[in-house]
């Protein structure tokens, strides 16, 4: 009997000593990347930097399967420590699993028909930190690695940050940033408005600005109000007003446009509250948007913004489940928010307000309609950034300048030749950076 233990407790280990190092590295090849899906892969400096994750937990994987080969050198098995000390080696395999498995699914994706699609995204999000780096150098400080955009079954897009603890991975750290699509999304250029959203969360991270921009927000409600509810409240609010009002200073008028379409449900959904919520509640949050248009010298598009908000929710507001002190103070309050988060100057921001870091100008407004007129005719001008791309998109949608299957074609193949150019004209490591 004793014989038969010993048996299968060295059967334990040997399977565990052969499952231990299977999941360290990842290369294009791996993850079904082939020669056609180049262009549209994730950098090298990507696959490195996942393999460096990788690597960090596979030397705890052989840490902890030493003592499990300390354990098996003896003459007899202690089958107690044996099982302890597996079940440690079990604990480092499941790290690299989900490490490995996360990596896997993101880079695997890249082979698929909406690998075109990503790279737009990727390129996007790219450009988006290029404005930071042209008009603020120095702010971002050291070259980063440029998100990477995924897709998921999932209800909207979100992003997990650069250095975030991923519960996914068991508290390890994310290397890059990760933008999360719903797979419907993904090839419907006019709606990545929100995308400039989830990339203003990964600039206000990389830029270090959270507790300054939440504390001033406080101190400015709590001075117009006088109620520290309302202050917690707005407080709780301040990362999603702060990426909203980035994505209006990344796209101009059509990112509203596009976040305005996202948020557009039935009363019951858009004139509620939830108490713990970091996101305003949706009838607020519009309103929000469509005073940054206003103070960004947009009067009549901040004025149709209302306007049709007001007469799609006005008539049901006696029957909102939105506190009335919040919806009675709104309107006094919003156009404090907005100036506090973008127009008064941080530390963080060397002194500059968010307004001179991501600048959107009457040119850039026309710029973006040129380029909506030239939808309609199948093309883009060039030099247009990709970011104004996606308005322009959302123009010439809205405008009716061409159907949604022309629009969409056109601007996902300029987006993904841009991609493709820079991976292979560029072909250092720090080619694949934002700059």
């Amino acid at each position: 009997m004793a014989d038969a233990l010993s048996q299968f407790l060295r059967a334990k280990i040997r399977n565990i000593a052969f499952r231990a190092g299977r999941l360290c590295s990842l290369t294009p090849r791996e993850v079904g990347i082939r020669p056609q899906d180049v262009p549209y892969a994730p950098s090298a400096a990507h696959f490195a930097a996942a393999n460096e994750r990788l690597g960090e937990i596979d030397r705890s994987v052989r840490h902890a399967l030493a003592r499990v080969a300390e354990e098996s050198g003896r003459p007899r098995l202690r089958p107690q420590r044996v099982l302890r000390s597996t079940a440690l080696v079990e604990r480092e395999i499941d790290r690299a699993r989900r490490a490995f498995g996360l990596f896997f699914d993101v880079f695997s994706q890249r082979g698929t028909r909406f690998a075109p699609a990503l790279a737009a995204c990727d390129v996007i999000a790219a450009d988006c930190f290029q404005v930071v780096r042209r008009t603020a150098p120095g702010l971002l400080g050291p070259p980063l690695l440029k998100p990477i955009t995924y897709l998921e079954h999932s209800f909207s897009p979100a992003t997990f940050r650069r250095g975030v603890l991923l519960r996914r991975l068991l508290g390890e750290r994310n290397p890059f940033p990760l933008i999360r699509v719903p797979y419907e999304r993904i090839e419907a250029p006019w709606g990545m408005g929100v995308i400039l959203h989830e990339i203003g969360h990964n600039l206000q991270a990389d830029l270090g600005i959270w507790n300054e921009t939440e504390q001033a927000l406080q101190r400015r409600v709590l001075g117009v109000t006088h109620d520290p509810w309302l202050t917690r409240v707005w407080g709780r609010w301040h990362k999603e007003i702060f990426a909203d009002l980035v994505a209006c200073l990344l796209g101009g008028p059509a990112s509203v446009q596009s976040m305005k379409d996202f948020l557009a449900y039935p009363p019951a959904r858009v004139l509620t509250f939830q108490p713990l919520s970091v996101h305003p509640t949706p009838y607020v949050r519009v309103l929000i948007q469509a005073e940054m248009l206003r103070r960004m010298g947009f009067p009549e598009r901040a004025r149709t913004v209302r306007d049709n908000w007001f007469r799609l929710y006005s008539g049901h507001l006696a029957r909102a489940r939105i506190p009335r002190r919040l919806l009675e103070t709104a309107a006094r309050v919003i156009p404090h928010v907005v100036d506090e988060v973008a127009y008064q100057p941080r530390r963080g921001l060397a002194q500059h307000a968010l307004v001179d870091v991501v600048p959107f100008t009457h040119e850039d407004q026309q710029r973006i309609l040129q380029a909506a007129r030239g939808l309609g005719q199948g093309r883009l001008p060039a030099g247009l950034p990709p970011r104004f791309v996606v308005s322009a998109s959302r123009e010439a949608l809205e405008r009716g300048l061409a159907s949604a299957q022309d629009i969409s074609r056109t601007v996902l193949e300029r987006l993904a030749h841009h991609g493709s150019r820079d991976t292979v004209m560029l072909p250092r490591p720090e080619a694949f950076i934002a700059a």
